[in-house]
Parts: structure tokens; sequence; C-alpha cells
């Protein structure tokens, strides 16, 4: 047999062996719902929202907090602001006439980076439960009672949940989105999900650390550091959000290439996790790292080794392998793969982490983050 034939084929198996074996821990566990065991609860809560020259949709952001089926006695909300706009000026005039809930406005002379603003405010939150959401999401009605059933768990320190509806109508995000909640639901029930999301994460207020100022994993690292002090983190679908995003090839890079660049930074920082804290090192990180630092990089080897094999096989014929890909990637991006979109979705992340991987070893990346005005139309 031609050894570029066996190479790529070997290259391929390669790739593929650790997904199949998740798919056969996936259907021996059988996960679902929450890992946690949730009891009613009713804590007070600290609402933690960032923002940066919000000005067109913050109002939108805090009727959504305000329509939260939650006692609003029992909220504060920590609004975080970096803006040159008048985002600020209208939080304080949305707040001006409202008895409840309390609001902390902590205004920043300069823009220093998500983190270090999201320090300032956790160091600044008062209540019982620690809350963090984005600006430009939904949360569902329900979602601050569903996170405190969860942290009612002696057990669990930290929650998040799932992006059930994705503002602007990306088949891409959807199904990237599905195959992640499988994913995290399974780590949950085996101990502890890694990935942590924007648009809400919840955090016992006693169980909340520093971030490293230069973060580009924010939430997801504070979980991390939960985690390592040793309570658990889990992931709930019954959390609900929606979140915009895009399904255009170019489009997307700006939007993940950013958030895998501050997952593969994380992972390496706490390579020393690996093993430890029960099945969260030995199981949960390993296949992280697989999925986000190792197989990216296999899987443009097999790309390149698979062409390569086509060609010293079928000559010139062979180029059909990658304009079979430029196609999948042409389809994927319009949404026009049916029960393939979520295939397509994962490959979409694997090149968000690739790209991401080599801008980092460029030495690129810092803790800011740029507005994408189009998604701020899908949110409005």
């Amino acid at each position: 047999m031609n050894s570029l034939v066996t190479a790529a084929g070997a290259l391929v198996v390669l790739t593929a062996l650790p997904y199949v074996a998740f798919l056969a821990l996936y259907a021996w566990v059988r996960p679902s719902g929450s890992a946690a065991d949730k009891r009613e609860a009713e804590p007070s809560v600290s609402v933690v929202l960032p923002t940066y020259n919000e000005s067109g949709i913050v109002e939108k952001k805090l009727d959504d907090l305000l329509s939260l089926d939650y006692p609003m006695e029992k909220v504060e909300v920590v609004v975080v602001d970096s803006s040159d706009d008048e985002t600020p000026e209208l939080v304080e005039s949305y707040f001006a006439e409202r008895e409840h809930p309390d609001l902390n406005l902590i205004r920043e002379d300069d823009r220093r980076g998500l983190a270090p603003a999201l320090n300032d405010a956790y160091a600044a939150a008062e209540n019982e439960m620690v809350v963090k959401t984005d600006c430009d999401s939904y949360v569902a009605a329900d979602a601050l009672r569903e996170a405190a059933a969860n942290l009612a768990d002696p057990d669990v320190a930290a929650v998040t949940g799932q992006n059930a509806e994705v503002l602007g109508g990306s088949e891409v995000e959807a199904g990237y989105r599905g195959v992640q909640a499988h994913v995290q639901t399974l780590e949950s029930h085996l101990d502890s999900t890694l990935i942590f999301h924007g648009p809400f994460s919840a955090f016992e207020n006693d169980a909340v650390v520093p971030l490293d100022p230069e973060s580009l994993a924010d939430d997801t690292e504070l979980a991390l550091k939960i985690r390592r002090g040793g309570d658990r983190v889990v992931f709930d679908p019954a959390i609900r959000y929606k979140e915009a995003s895009h399904s255009d090839f170019g489009k997307r890079r700006l939007q993940k290439d950013r958030r895998g660049m501050g997952l593969i930074r994380l992972l390496v920082q706490h390579r020393d996790a690996l093993g430890k804290y029960g099945k969260y090192g030995k199981a949960v990180l390993p296949f992280n790292w697989w999925f986000m630092v190792i197989s990216p990089w296999l899987v443009a080897l097999s790309v390149v080794a698979v062409t390569a094999a086509a060609v010293s096989v079928a000559g010139w014929a062979g180029l059909a392998v990658p304009a079979a890909l430029a196609g999948f990637v042409w389809f994927g991006q319009k949404d026009l793969l049916g029960p393939l979109q979520a295939v397509y979705a994962v490959f979409d992340s694997q090149v968000s982490l690739l790209h991401a991987a080599v801008e980092l070893l460029r030495g690129k990346g810092d803790g800011t983050w740029e507005v994408d005005e189009e998604l701020r139309e899908a949110f409005d």
C-alpha cells in the first residue's frame, strides 16, 4: 500500500479515536440534566455586568435583568464600566427612580481589560450568590432560581448554563452549542465541567478568587480555580440564555478565535492539574487538552496528508479532496448542511483553535475585547 495512504489513514484514526471513546463513554453514562443535588433556595444575589460602549443596548439588558423571576429586594446590580459613550449615564438614569434592585456603578478611568474590571466588580459584590452576565445576551426568567438550586448543593460552588437560542439564527453556532451541551453534561456527571459561559455563570461569593489580569477566559478561569479549591463546578441545561453569533466563516474568526486563545492559554497555565482532582484531572481536562490543543493540529495534518495521498494515487484529480473540503466549508457557513451542520460546527471550532494557537505562539492576545456591531444588531 502507498506509504502516504497508510500515513493518512493512521492520522485520521488517531485524530478520531478520542472522539469515539467519548461517544462510547457518553452512551455508557447516559447523563441528563444537572449533576447537582438541586434544592429550592433564595439567596441574595449580586449580578455583575461589565460594559463598554453599550449605549445602544444597555437599557434592554437592564429590562431583561429586572424581568427575572426573583425578588428584586434581594438583588444588587454591579455595573463595571469603561465606556467613552453615555453608557454609565444611561445606567444611572435607569435606576434613578427605582427602589430595587440596588445599583453599584463602578466607573473605570482607563480601559484595562475585562479581567481587571471583573476583579473590581467581584470584590464589590456583597451578596451570597454572584452572577456574571454579558450585556449582549438575554437570560431566561427562571435562571436565578435554577442557579440558586444548583448552588444549594453543598458540594457545588459554581454553575453555568446553555445557549438555548442563537440570536441571528446561526445554525453553525447552534450546532456547536448542541454538541457542547452534551459534552458539558457528561463532564458534570463525571465530576465538573471546564468551560463557563459569559452570558450566565453563577458562583458562591465565598468561592470567588481573583482572576489573572491578562485572562482571556475569565469565566472559565474562575470556575477552574474554584474546582482546584475543592468544590465542584457544573453545567445545568435548565439554565438558559440567548446570545448572538455569526455563521459566516470569516466573521466567526473574530468572535471565536479570541475565546480559543483564552482557553488554550488557560489549559497551559494549569497543566499541573492534569491527573489531579479526581475525574476532573483524569478525564475532563485530558479530553479538553485533546480537543483544544492537540486535535486542531492533527485535523490540519490529516487534511494535508489525505490530500497528498489522494494526489499520489489519482494525480491531479486528488485535488478533489481540498475542493470538497472547501465546498463543505461554503455550505456549512451558509447553514445548508442539514444533519451534517453539527459536524461542520465542530470542524469550525477546530479551525478557530488552530488559528488561536498560532496567534498565541506569535505572542498575540490581550485582555480587551472589540465590539461587534453586527452582533449588537442581532441582539437588538
